[in-house]
């Protein structure tokens, strides 16, 4: 034996609300409103930080210098005045 009718239905004699209820349409509409609202506001703020970055990037740029490019067999003077060593090395190349 079945039942054709929902226990819910049987017990309180009203279907069950489930999900949003369409009759409560003022509501949405605000929610709607606050989320287009929201939505707008992201994209003003992600354009002003995209225009603080670029000053930002302008400015650091301004000090930079241009970097020397280093190939492999190029000489190069290095300090070793604060390199530690096992061994002594010889005179001629601590001088």
């Amino acid at each position: 034996m079945t039942i054709k009718v929902s226990p819910f239905i049987e017990n309180y004699e009203r279907k069950l609300r489930i999900g949003v209820d369409l009759r409560r349409k003022r509501k949405m509409v605000k929610a709607i409103e606050f989320a287009e609202r929201i939505r707008k506001v992201q994209e003003e703020v992600g354009a002003a930080l995209m225009r603080v970055q670029e000053e930002m990037k302008r400015q650091a740029d301004r000090e930079r210098k241009e970097v020397e490019v280093w190939r492999v067999g190029d000489k190069v003077m290095l300090s070793i005045k604060d390199l530690v060593f096992k061994k002594r090395l010889a005179k001629k190349l601590v001088d």
